[in-house]
């Protein structure tokens, strides 16, 4: 039978009395008790992100390969979702099992928020590249809203965590979730208010299918 939140102890004593080990072992092992909706939900949202990584990552690296002057911050972008990714994947194991409950009505609604906000700037900044202000505007505005949203995440689950309702992995993760998103976002934002520089030499050398590649 799956565990409730009420059945966590106050303040999560017995899960911090073990090792930082111990305690994501806890955590990443309520996997077990997942149901089929929940191994369908987790795995459309981990491959959706995991999808993100090797798109931007596989841009990246074919922009290396052809000798594109992309500029650092164009890194940054491939390497703060990878950041991101790994903690949404530890993070959803306790959502979609152990804080189920907790997380109806106000916090899942604000994930949802969150997650609309964020799919949709990054979407609106890939087509800022050939329309500018025209998207770049209410992507700039829906970054914004993604990371408002994200402090409301926060306090909520500050609140869980207060009242014993939460545990350190989950309060982590959420760190490394927002430590991802800002990366990757201020890497991508910095990178178009530069001109997307390379990006013209890369969409270039895909349509062509890389022949100027380097060894």
């Amino acid at each position: 039978m799956m565990a409730t939140v009420s059945q966590l102890p106050r303040g999560g004593e017995r899960e911090r009395e073990l090792s930082a080990m111990g305690q994501i072992v806890l955590y990443v092992g309520r996997i077990r008790q997942f149901q089929r909706v929940d191994w369908i939900v987790y795995l459309s949202w981990v491959g959706l992100m995991l999808g993100l990584c090797f798109s931007s990552g596989g841009f990246v690296w074919v922009a290396h390969r052809v000798s594109a002057p992309i500029p650092p911050e164009a890194y940054l972008v491939p390497f703060g979702a990878v950041i991101f990714t790994l903690a949404i994947a530890l993070d959803t194991i306790g959502h979609r099992t152990i804080y189920k409950e907790a997380l109806r009505g106000g916090e899942a609604m604000v994930h949802h928020i969150i997650i609309v906000a964020g799919i949709a700037s990054c979407v609106l900044l890939c087509a800022a590249y050939r329309s500018g202000a025209t998207f770049a505007v209410p992507a700039l505005v829906l970054t914004v809203l993604s990371f408002i949203y994200s402090l409301v995440d926060e306090v909520m689950h500050w609140r869980r965590y207060l009242g014993g309702k939460s545990d350190v992995v989950e309060m982590w993760s959420h760190v490394f979730i927002l430590v991802g998103h800002g990366i990757m976002m201020a890497g991508w934002w910095l990178w178009y208010w530069r001109g997307y520089a390379g990006v013209a030499e890369t969409l270039a050398a895909l349509a062509r299918g890389i022949p100027g590649a380097q060894p």
